[in-house]
């Protein structure tokens, strides 16, 4: 699941898989996979090496794909041709990584801004794609009186130092995102390929410009269309946009939110010794005592949903999470490689009993390596997530109860041990003291908030 995560999350690796020798190949061997089918889903390129000779220059040619088209490459190498002598070569690339700026035409470019110049109620989505074009994005913002509204990997790059941010939309999001997008007349799409495709405007002029053309108009129809990568694009943008002197829609959105914003904040209240205290009051502590260039990880389900409401960004936080593939467990390997390869930041865990009892065998390897990844799980006796789609489709929610296995002792027992957090204030400094774990027992009643249910019931009646 791993090399799915990083093809979809657009993260270059190399991934050097082992193979059978090669006499026993096609032979149904002990082990004998066919890497070149196991891995054509989670990669770009994927080759079986059957010489030496090949092997310089096929691992240039991986390398070089992950780079350029920034995902996974796998080479398969049988055991029997990894023990002869390699084959000493020079490297053939020495030019350093490209970095080419792609944008739309000057006449495509004019054609946008006069689009834009007569739109009074716009509305920006934006998503991962606006890394790098921060400054830029809140320029435009600005001059179009619009409310920026930003998908989950778009949350560390556009959240921060935004006078125009009204939070998410979507069963992740909250109700000032969704009327953001649904009042305006022109909703501009940047970076981002969210994928739900009930939370898009019906009537609005829609405009979406991104790096890759394969992904216009895969979400929702689209009137205008145009590829180039973000910050080069607002760039050529900026001096064609007129001021907009309407700032109705502005004002309304800001106001929307400020006002979901004080709801979800007095979610997160503390209440003095009360038991179990909520998991929203967890994570604004936790992001009130986290260093401000702190990397979270988040398991999906409703860890994702406290990361998102309630983790605040800065532009030098991170926060890495299976958003795209939503892979089980995730939380904890991730924030151990963030660990390895960030040894003097600190890295936090988000995890649920079930989704770190799905991979407990991590805090072995984190004891291995003697890593000081901060891991907050959230007892929630149950498969929070599953159970919330459950009763979001109109199921009885079955088989989602949870029978804890003893995490904080099996944690113990593994050489991670922890303190016990079930009320407010209770370990609330040990983000700074050192403690490895904290399990923490969360109000049940609490974990599934208004909001993330009356937007599934949304998607459920658009289906």
């Amino acid at each position: 699941m791993d090399l799915y995560d990083c093809h979809r999350n657009r993260v270059p690796v190399l991934a050097i898989a082992a193979q059978v020798p090669s006499n026993e190949i096609g032979s149904g061997y002990f082990q004998e996979t066919h890497p070149e089918h196991l891995f054509a889903q989670c990669s770009h390129y994927c080759e079986l090496i059957s010489q030496p000779e090949q092997m310089p220059r096929v691992l240039e040619i991986a390398m070089q794909t992950a780079l350029a088209r920034r995902g996974v490459s796998v080479i398969a190498l049988p055991g029997d041709v990894a023990l002869r002598d390699a084959v000493e070569q020079e490297p053939r690339l020495h030019f350093p990584e490209p970095k080419p700026k792609v944008c739309p035409s000057d006449d495509e470019i004019t054609a946008l801004a006069k689009i834009l110049n007569q739109s009074k109620k716009i509305t920006i989505l934006g998503g991962a794609g606006c890394a790098g074009a921060h400054a830029e994005l809140i320029e435009m913002a600005g001059k179009l009186n619009a409310p920026i509204v930003h998908a989950m990997r778009g949350k560390e790059f556009i959240e921060y130092d935004n006078p125009f941010d009204v939070g998410m939309t979507g069963l992740l999001g909250f109700s000032s995102g969704y009327h953001a997008m649904m009042n305006c007349d022109l909703l501009l799409m940047i970076g981002t390929d969210f994928p739900y495709q009930q939370f898009f405007p019906k009537d609005a002029t829609i405009v979406q410009i991104d790096l890759r053309g394969e992904q216009l108009g895969r979400r929702t129809k689209v009137d205008y269309g145009f590829v180039g990568d973000t910050k080069a694009t607002l760039q050529a943008l900026l001096p064609k946009l007129e001021q907009n002197r309407n700032d109705d829609h502005l004002k309304a959105s800001v106001e929307h939110y400020q006002k979901a914003r004080k709801g979800l904040d007095e979610l997160a209240a503390g209440e003095g010794n009360r038991k179990p205290i909520h998991p929203q009051y967890v994570v604004r502590v936790l992001d009130e005592l986290a260093a401000k260039d702190a990397i979270f990880t988040c398991d999906v389900g409703t860890p994702t949903i406290w990361a998102a409401r309630y983790l605040t960004m800065n532009g030098q936080r991170r926060l890495l999470g299976s958003f795209n593939h939503g892979s089980m467990a995730n939380a904890l390997p991730q924030a151990i490689g963030a660990q390895v390869s960030y040894p003097g930041r600190q890295v936090v865990s988000l995890s649920g009993d079930g989704g770190l009892a799905m991979g407990m065998g991590d805090l072995l390897s984190l004891r291995q390596l003697d890593l000081p990844v901060k891991i907050i799980v959230f007892k929630n006796d149950s498969l929070a997530f599953v159970e919330l789609e459950m009763k979001a489709t109109g199921f009885l929610d079955f088989g989602t109860d949870f029978a804890q296995p003893g995490l904080r002792e099996n944690g113990r027992g593994s050489g991670t041990p922890g303190i016990d957090g079930r009320y407010a204030g209770s370990g609330a400094s040990d983000a700074d003291a050192g403690a490895p774990a904290r399990w923490t027992g969360v109000d049940r009643s609490r974990r599934l908030p208004a909001g993330t249910l009356d937007a599934a019931n949304r998607s459920r009646s658009s289906r």
